[in-house]
């Protein structure tokens, strides 16, 4: 699962958004997490540009934006608005895998990238835009190319969860849910959820 479907994805019950994301492991390894933060660090414009994966154009005096996050092409105020939205997103996050550079590359969205982008002046200029480009590459790269592995999804209204396996996110009617195989799956991933997690009403199964 790519942590970008957390920006659209709600409950099924209760139609809740957003859902709180538990990350127990990724597939994404440590020196891909590494390579993500190596370009963003070293801020080459050319570079990131070269990868297309932020789109600028102009039509009739007005620039228009679109990524991988954002896919339609969005006047700047409209798009930057999507970009602060999917930033925000990220608060819901909890990286409980083992892996240190994807808590780094999370704390970076939340303290350093967010901070830029919703402090973005110079909208009119393609060159100011370009001047957040290693902003916006890093998180399109970690919300859209890095995959997670095996997690939860929480809602915090219903107190329904749904695991992630094998990277698929298991989003079912109760009536359509495993039992054993699910109460097994938490028993299996507790140590890495705080205890006051199960002291809560889960549905549809606790341990």
């Amino acid at each position: 699962m790519k942590p970008w479907l957390c920006d659209i994805l709600a409950c099924p019950i209760d139609k809740y958004y957003p859902l709180e994301l538990y990350i127990f492991s990724f597939e994404t390894t440590e020196d891909e997490f590494k390579k993500i933060i190596s370009v963003y660090e070293e801020r080459d414009i050319t570079r990131i540009r070269a990868e297309n994966i932020i789109e600028i154009q102009e039509e009739k005096g007005t620039i228009f934006v679109k990524d991988d996050i954002v896919i339609e092409k969005s006047s700047v105020d409209d798009y930057l608005n999507l970009i602060i939205s999917s930033i925000e997103e990220v608060e819901n996050l909890h990286d409980k895998s083992k892996l240190e550079l994807s808590k780094r590359c999370f704390s970076i969205i939340r303290e350093e990238i967010k901070n830029k982008i919703v402090n973005f002046t110079g909208i009119d200029e393609f060159e100011k835009i370009e001047t957040i480009f290693p902003e916006l590459y890093f998180l399109n790269k970690i919300k859209t190319e890095t995959e997670i592995k095996t997690g939860l999804l929480f809602c915090v209204e219903c107190k329904r969860w749904y695991p992630i396996i094998e990277t698929i996110p298991q989003i079912l009617p109760d009536e359509y849910r495993n039992e054993n195989a699910e109460i097994e799956f938490l028993k299996t991933n507790k140590d890495l959820l705080d205890s006051t997690f199960f002291k809560q009403n889960l549905k549809p199964y606790n341990i």
